[in-house]
Formats: C-alpha cells, sequence, structure tokens
C-alpha cells in the first residue's frame, strides 16, 4: 500500500486532476475532498490523544473514508470558500456556520498528525501578502522596482515625479461581482495627473514601471524549477490581459543565482510551491536583467508547455517520506 494523499480542493479543478493522475501513475492512495461539502457530502470526527497532541479520527465522503492518522501529504489547492456552501441562510446564521466550519474542519486538516503539506494554507496565507513578499524579495537579494503603498494623494504624486513612468497593481484582483461575473483590474500605466481624493479610500501599490523585453513564469516544485519566457505580440505590460493563444512560451535557463534565491524565498515563508513572476530587461544569462514581479504561493501552471513535469514534481514532493514524523510547527 502506498502513501495516502489528502487533495483538498474544489470538484471542477483539471490542475489537481493533473497531479492526482500522477499520484496515481506512483501507486498513492488519493482521497480528494472539498470542505465546503461538510454536511451529508462530508462527515468527519478527530478525537485528540492528549498523551502525544495527536488527531485521529475519519473523513467520510460518500464514496470514501480515510483515517487522519494515515494521511503522510496533504495537496492544497483551491477549495471552494466554506460562505458559498452556506449561501441559502440568513447572514449571521452563514457568517455563524461558516466561521466554525473553517475553525473547526478546517484547521483540524491544517494540523494533521504526520503530514507533509504543500502548501499549508496558514504559510499561503503568510506568503500571500504583497508587502511581505516584496520585503522577502529584497532582503533575498532579488531587484526589486521601486515601490510605494499609500493612500496620500500627495505621496502619489511625488513617487511618480521621481520615478518616471509608474504603473498601478491590485493587491488582491477584483472579487467577484454581486451576480457572481467575474472580471479584473490589470497591471497597467496611471498617470499622476489622474490622482485625486478618491485615492485617500484605500490603500494602493504603484511601482517604478520596468523596462522589460518579456516575462518569465517560474514554477518551483519542492527542489525543482520549470522556467517559461513569455512574450505577447504587442509588448503588454500585462500579458495575462490579452489571447493566450497568442502568446510565445520558451524554456529559458536560470542564471545560478536567482535559482538558489528561489529556493531561499521558498524556505522563508515555508512553503514547498510558488509561482513566481519576473520582467526580463536584457539577456536571460544576466541575473542583473531579472527583477521581481510576485510569487503566487498557489498559483495556477496547468496552461504551461512543461505542465506534465509540474504535475510529476508534485507527485515527487508529495510522496516524499516525512523523515520527522511530525509536521512543521505553525
Amino acid at each position: 500500500m502506498g502513501p495516502t494523499v489528502l487533495v483538498v480542493t474544489a470538484l471542477e479543478d483539471i490542475t489537481a486532476d493533473d497531479v492526482i493522475e500522477a499520484l496515481n501513475e506512483r501507486g498513492a492512495s488519493v482521497v480528494r475532498v472539498d470542505p465546503a461539502d461538510i454536511g451529508q457530502g462530508l462527515v468527519f470526527e478527530a478525537r485528540l490523544d492528549a498523551s502525544n497532541g495527536r488527531w485521529h479520527g475519519h473523513l467520510r465522503t460518500p464514496t470514501r473514508s480515510v483515517a487522519l492518522e494515515d494521511i503522510t501529504a496533504v495537496y492544497h489547492r483551491r477549495p471552494t470558500p466554506y460562505t458559498d456552501r452556506f449561501g441559502h441562510l440568513p447572514t449571521q446564521q452563514r457568517a455563524f456556520a461558516a466561521t466554525e466550519a473553517r475553525h473547526g474542519l478546517g484547521s483540524v486538516l491544517a494540523n494533521l498528525p504526520a503530514a507533509r503539506y504543500v502548501n499549508h494554507p496558514l504559510a499561503v496565507t503568510t506568503a500571500d501578502f504583497k508587502p511581505a513578499q516584496l520585503r522577502a524579495a529584497a532582503r533575498i537579494g532579488f531587484t526589486v522596482p521601486p515601490t510605494l503603498i499609500t493612500n496620500d494623494v500627495q505621496a502619489a504624486r511625488r513617487f511618480a515625479s521621481e520615478q518616471g513612468p509608474v504603473i498601478y497593481k491590485t493587491f488582491r484582483g477584483l472579487p467577484l461581482s454581486e451576480d457572481g461575473t467575474a472580471g479584473a483590474i490589470w497591471t497597467q500605466q496611471v498617470d499622476p495627473r489622474s490622482f485625486d481624493s478618491s485615492l485617500v479610500v484605500t490603500a494602493h501599490l504603484f511601482q517604478a514601471q520596468v523596462p522589460k523585453t518579456s516575462d518569465v513564469r517560474v514554477t518551483v516544485v519542492g527542489r525543482k524549477a520549470f522556467s517559461t519566457r513569455i512574450t505577447a505580440p504587442h509588448g503588454d505590460l500585462d500579458w495575462r490581459r490579452g489571447d493566450w493563444e497568442d502568446l510565445t512560451h520558451i524554456p529559458v535557463p536560470l542564471p545560478p543565482s536567482i535559482e538558489a534565491a528561489l529556493f531561499d524565498y521558498l524556505t522563508a515563508f515555508d512553503l514547498a510551491f510558488g509561482c513566481f513572476d519576473f520582467a526580463l530587461t536584457g539577456a536571460a544569462d544576466n541575473p542583473k536583467h531579472w527583477i521581481w514581479i510576485e510569487c503566487n504561493p498557489n498559483g495556477q501552471w496547468g496552461w504551461l508547455p512543461d505542465a506534465p513535469d509540474i504535475a510529476a514534481a508534485f507527485a515527487d514532493v508529495l510522496m516524499e517520506e516525512e523523515t520527522s514524523g511530525e509536521p512543521s510547527p505553525r
């Protein structure tokens, strides 16, 4: 019997499907759950052994049952928000039920007795804040564009005057609208003459615009890094904005110092996986041309040409033997 891997994600997740296929090929026992199915679709019990602080019990779905203590690894992908599960309830009841489920079931799944996490949800939360990312990247040695976070109109104007062309980017992206429609606010150049009193309402992220020639997406899983140069046909500032079918993807070697810094970054946030974005300003063999943009600790990679190899790397990490027998402290 192979190791038991718990995959925590929504039902429709083709990226997770690829990792599950790779795990099955290696003989792993895979259990897939969406915590938002709590109810008849997901029943659980967890008892604490006070002598060793371990949780014992079971997760049960209509088709599977797994002992908590048998789970050796957790692939925490993109589960459905608990609030969706309780959307039919009145506001107070919905908030209460979602919070109880997150703190009860969610916390049990984040504290399994001897499981490795890819990635641990608390590590993802910590690493998801852009100010934390930028600080860590600068401290590790990446080249980071001049950056300002502010709600002060005059500070924003001074920054733009000092830096020349500046861009605006969101911290988290645009939530769904009330009718469930998806939207996006792309990274874009901004005219400081448009800054007015509305800027004071919330926080804004401004950076000096980088004179890039292309972008690079680096997907790091464990000790393997997969690097792809992405070129948009019209030199778009944000390559995600156009037709993805028109993008050019070419493998690009990583300078050794950049590769080493990527692993240092993941270690700093206790991550096993991350999707890094860079702006490339010249020849790729010169690390000075690699300009840090961000790291998504739960990013997408299924659309990349080397997705099969990335899925295999996930399976390798999830099936590694835990040397200490205990999860990392959180």
